[in-house]
């Protein structure tokens, strides 16, 4: 069973190494996706696998010190998009 969830932060989550610390929190964990800025100031994360590392990663994302610069977010199970491999970062 697989689990896809996208994340959309809102705060200061732009300039601040957000993408990067996504990236190397998401290597501690068995998960796909991708995280990548959006022109309205916030940033988009999606994340697909078991649905205990999903979980895990993306609460490790709020324990870690990104949490200073998130200010909301929005969360929602989604449909896995074709071709997810690794945990990468889209510009």
């Amino acid at each position: 069973m697989s689990k896809t969830m996208q994340v959309f932060y809102e705060g200061r989550v732009q300039g601040v190494g957000f993408r990067y610390s996504a990236r190397r929190v998401a290597a501690g964990f068995d998960v796909a996706g991708y995280v990548r800025n959006l022109p309205d100031g916030r940033v988009e994360l999606v994340a697909s696998g078991d649905p205990d590392e999903v979980d895990g990663f993306l609460d490790a994302v709020r324990d870690s010190e990104l949490a200073g610069h998130i200010a909301g977010e929005v969360v929602a199970d989604i449909v896995k998009p074709a071709g997810l491999r690794g945990f990468e970062i889209r510009f």
